[in-house]
């Protein structure tokens, strides 16, 4: 457009100039012509090297717009990326916080568990500590008890006698000269030796060993002929873990380890000798009778003490054996244990346990089993033969 005003402003121009000349120079127009001619063939020429220029310029303009079209999609996809730049930085600015709360976190977790791991050491520490000075007090304990189990023992007896009225001799009294016991009793003219024994420390690895000899050394009372040919080691009780024998058939005598709360019992049975005193005036049946009686007793007692030990070992055994159960079935039989409770009867003081009684429950429990018609059990159980029976 711009080279169609310039052509038509140069065409005015001419005109002007022609009419100028026209009126000026009216002589030789020819000449005029001719100059005329020229000078409009040289106006074509530069016509036609303006449309030439004006082609370009077009084609120019027709490049320029489409680069003017590309620069505005350059500047759209420019203005896109700017865009995705300012939300690449403000998701790298979050990341970069959360990165940084992550490590503060971290950092605050790793100082939390840093003080953990202390305050871990530290209790370990304690409860290691208390748990050494609680084995120590536990050991001073016991070698307090076990330093005072002689007079602990002697003072029980004393009190035991004095109770049943029983005659107690004295380490100073007992009538034989030399070798005399820390304890004894008389009953029916025999004295009864009663010896504490304990442990030399706390190691008690030696003390069967130690035991084992000292009832040889028995034999230095027991070769007295008023002195009763079954004689008694009284042992602290917290030792009972270590021995593994309690009654020994020295020869000419037996010697018993027992325990100070067996001392009661033991000396109430001995005592029941005396009501046997005049036990020559009874009849030979008598006699016998008594003598099944005892016989009897000791036998089934033997027997029981025989059993239970036998399924104490089994029940050991079993409870071993449930070790090896897959981990999540022995978790729920210890929950189920934990859950269990026993309640055996209470035994009261001065509560006399009848026979009556005794045989009246075993009734019901028979009656119970025929009703619930539980077959009897046989079995094929073999106990080990005692020697010493």
């Amino acid at each position: 457009m711009e080279i169609g005003l310039l052509g038509l402003l140069i065409i005015i121009a001419l005109a002007t100039y022609f009419k100028k000349s026209f009126e000026s120079d009216t002589i030789d127009y020819g000449k005029k012509i001719t100059e005329l001619e020229k000078s409009v063939a040289s106006k074509e020429e530069i016509i036609n090297q303006i449309q030439k220029s004006e082609g370009l310029l077009n084609a120019k303009m027709t490049s320029f717009e489409q680069l003017k079209t590309e620069k505005t999609q350059i500047e759209e996809r420019l203005k896109l990326v700017e865009l995705d730049k300012n939300n690449l930085r403000n998701e790298n600015t979050k990341l970069k916080e959360e990165e940084e709360n992550r490590n503060e976190t971290l950092r605050k977790s790793i100082e939390s568990t840093n003080t953990l791991q202390d305050s871990l050491r530290t209790e370990i520490a304690r409860v290691n500590d208390e748990r050494v000075k609680k084995e120590q007090e536990r050991l001073e304990n016991m070698k307090l008890k076990w330093g005072e189990h002689e007079r602990d023992i002697e003072n029980h007896i004393r009190i035991i006698c004095n109770n049943h009225v029983i005659e107690y001799i004295g380490q100073e009294d007992f009538p034989h000269p030399r070798n005399k016991p820390d304890n004894s009793i008389e009953i029916m003219d025999q004295l009864i030796v009663f010896d504490a024994k304990s442990p030399a420390n706390d190691d008690l690895s030696n003390f069967p060993k130690y035991i084992k000899l000292q009832t040889e050394n028995l034999k230095k009372y027991a070769k007295h002929d008023n002195v009763k040919k079954d004689l008694f080691l009284v042992i602290p009780s917290n030792t009972l873990s270590v021995i593994n024998q309690f009654t020994y058939n020295i020869g000419n005598y037996n010697v018993y380890i027992i325990t100070k709360d067996a001392l009661e019992p033991i000396i109430l049975s001995l005592k029941k000798i005396e009501e046997y005193e005049f036990a020559d005036k009874l009849s030979p049946e008598e006699r016998d009778n008594v003598c099944r009686i005892i016989g009897k007793f000791a036998h089934t007692t033997k027997r029981r003490i025989q059993i239970d030990q036998f399924f104490a070992e089994e029940f050991l055994d079993t409870l071993q054996k449930a070790k090896q159960l897959p981990t999540d079935i022995l978790e729920s039989v210890i929950q189920f244990e934990n859950a269990e409770k026993l309640n055996p009867p209470m035994e009261k003081r001065k509560k006399q346990i009848l026979t009556k009684d005794l045989k009246e429950k075993s009734e019901e429990i028979q009656k119970e089993i025929e009703l619930r018609d539980i077959p009897e059990i046989t079995t094929q159980i073999k106990f080990k033969e005692d020697n010493n029976a």
